[in-house]
C-alpha cells in the first residue's frame, strides 16, 4: 500500500530505480519505490555489467552478489564474419573487476530487489503515475485510481517513455529521424565461437551482438530494417547466416524468448527540474552497441542517490545541479559512442576494407586496445567523475564560505 509521505519517491523498478532506492536506503533515507507493472519482467535487453559499474555497485554492497550470478568475460571481439578484426582485453583493466560480467538484466533486477527487500523496502506494484504537482516543499505524485504520495524529492527512473519526464515538462531531444529497430533473443545454439566473450559482428545490413550468458544461453541482438513482433528460430537463423561465422556456422537449436524494440538517440534537456530528477533511460536512450545503457543508468543512480542523501542531511541544494551537470555530458559521450559503433557496422561495401584495416591496426597497438577497453568498461568515467566532483566541491565550498562570511 502506498504511503502518504516519503522523503524520496522512486518511479520505476528497473536496474536504475532499484539502484537509486538501494543507495538511499543504505544511507538511512525513507524511500518508496513504485512500478507500473504488476510483476517484474523476466525478459530484458541488457546482458553485460561492466567493470566501472561493478565498482560502483560495490559502494552499496551489491557488486559481490551480482558477480556470483554471472559469467566473467575476459574480452570483447569485433568480427567481420570469420575474421576477428579487433580483440579488446578486459583482463588487464586497472580494476578489481577486470572482466565484463555477462548476466541477464532480469537477474540484475532480482539481485537488487532482494538487497532492497532485506532493508525493508519492497517494490510497490502496480502503480502507474498520472501526474506531478511540485511545490516549495516537494512534489505530490498522483497515480491511476487517485492515490497520492507527497515526496521531498522524486526520481524518474521509468525508462525511455518516462511519464515523470513528460509530466515535469523536460524535453527529450535528439537528431530527427534515425529510429533504429532491433531484434532481441535468448537462444541455445551450436557454435564454435568462444563461450566466454562477446562478439560484435559488423555487417552491411547492420550489427549483430553475440553475447554468452550463464547456463549455455546466448543473447543475440541485431539491428534490422523491420523487426517481426516475435522473431522465430528461422528469423534468428537467417540473421546468423547473413552476419555470423561462415566456415563453421552457428545453428540455433532453441529459442528461449525473443522480442523487438525501437529506439531513437535522445538525451533529456536537463536531468533536474526543481525537486524532480532523472536517471537512466528516462534521461538518455541510444543503440545497445557497446552495452552501455543499463551501465550508465546504474552509475547515474548511485550518484543521484548519494547526492539526494547528502542534501537531506543538510548539504546545499545546489549539489543536485552538480549531479545534473555531471551526468548529462557522460550521457552525451555514451550516445556518441553507440552511434559511432552503429555507423562503423553499417558502412557500404566499398568502405569496409578500410574499416577492417583500421580495426586490425588498432589490434596491434596495446595502448590503443587499452583505451578501447577503458571506454567500453566505463573506467574512463572514473577519473572524469573524480575530477568533476572535486571541481564542484571546491565551487560549492567557496560559495558556502562566502555565504557564511556575509552572515558574519
Amino acid at each position: 500500500m502506498l504511503p502518504t509521505n516519503t522523503d524520496v519517491l522512486v518511479v520505476g523498478a528497473g536496474p536504475t530505480g532499484l539502484t537509486a532506492a538501494l543507495t538511499l536506503a543504505r544511507r538511512g533515507v525513507d524511500v518508496t519505490v513504485v512500478d507500473r507493472l504488476d510483476r517484474p519482467p523476466q525478459t530484458s535487453r541488457a546482458a553485460v555489467v561492466h567493470a566501472y559499474t561493478l565498482e560502483t555497485l560495490d559502494r552499496i554492497d551489491a557488486g559481490a552478489p551480482l558477480v556470483a550470478r554471472g559469467l566473467r568475460s575476459p574480452g570483447f571481439t569485433v568480427r567481420d564474419r570469420d575474421r576477428a578484426l579487433l580483440t579488446v582485453p578486459f583482463d588487464t583493466l586497472p580494476s578489481r573487476h577486470a572482466y565484463a560480467l555477462m548476466v541477464s538484466q532480469s537477474v540484475t533486477e532480482e539481485v537488487l530487489a532482494g538487497q532492497l527487500a532485506a532493508l525493508g523496502v519492497p517494490v510497490l506494484r502496480p502503480y502507474a503515475l498520472t501526474g506531478l504537482t511540485p511545490d516549495a516543499a516537494g512534489v505530490v505524485a498522483t497515480f491511476a485510481g487517485g492515490a497520492t504520495v507527497r515526496a521531498r524529492y522524486l526520481v524518474g527512473a521509468d525508462g525511455m517513455h518516462s511519464t515523470v519526464r513528460e509530466r515535469a515538462g523536460i524535453g527529450f531531444s535528439g537528431p530527427a529521424g534515425g529510429e533504429e529497430s532491433f531484434v532481441l533473443a535468448d537462444v541455445r545454439l551450436e557454435s564454435a565461437l568462444p563461450r566466454d566473450r562477446v562478439s560484435l559482428f559488423l555487417a552491411r545490413s547492420g550489427p549483430l551482438v553475440w553475447a554468452p550468458l550463464p547456463d549455455g544461453v546466448v543473447r543475440l541482438v541485431a539491428a534490422v530494417a523491420e523487426a517481426p513482433a516475435a522473431p522465430d528460430r528461422a528469423h534468428l537463423q537467417a540473421l546468423l547466416d547473413e552476419r555470423g561465422p561462415t566456415r563453421r556456422p552457428d545453428r540455433v537449436t532453441e529459442v528461449l524468448w525473443s522480442s523487438r524494440f525501437r529506439i531513437h538517440h535522445r538525451i533529456a534537456d536537463t536531468f533536474r527540474s526543481g525537486r524532480v530528477l532523472l536517471a537512466g533511460d528516462a534521461g538518455h536512450v541510444h543503440s545497445p552497441a557497446g552495452g552501455q545503457g543499463m551501465n550508465l543508468g546504474i552509475v547515474d543512480a548511485v550518484d543521484l542517490g548519494d547526492t539526494i542523501a547528502d542534501v537531506l542531511a543538510g548539504a546545499p541544494d545546489t549539489l543536485l545541479d552538480a549531479y545534473a551537470a555531471r551526468r548529462r555530458p557522460m550521457a552525451e559521450q555514451v550516445v556518441a559512442l553507440a552511434a559511432r559503433l552503429t555507423r562503423l557496422a553499417t558502412l557500404p561495401p566499398a568502405a569496409r576494407p578500410a574499416r577492417n584495416l583500421l580495426f586490425r591496426l588498432l589490434g596491434t597497438v596495446p595502448p590503443a586496445r587499452h583505451r578501447v577497453a577503458m571506454r567500453l568498461s566505463g573506467l574512463h568515467h572514473r577519473d572524469e567523475a573524480r575530477g568533476q566532483a572535486a571541481w564542484w566541491s571546491a565551487r560549492l565550498a567557496a560559495r558556502w564560505n562566502r555565504r557564511d562570511g556575509a552572515r558574519g
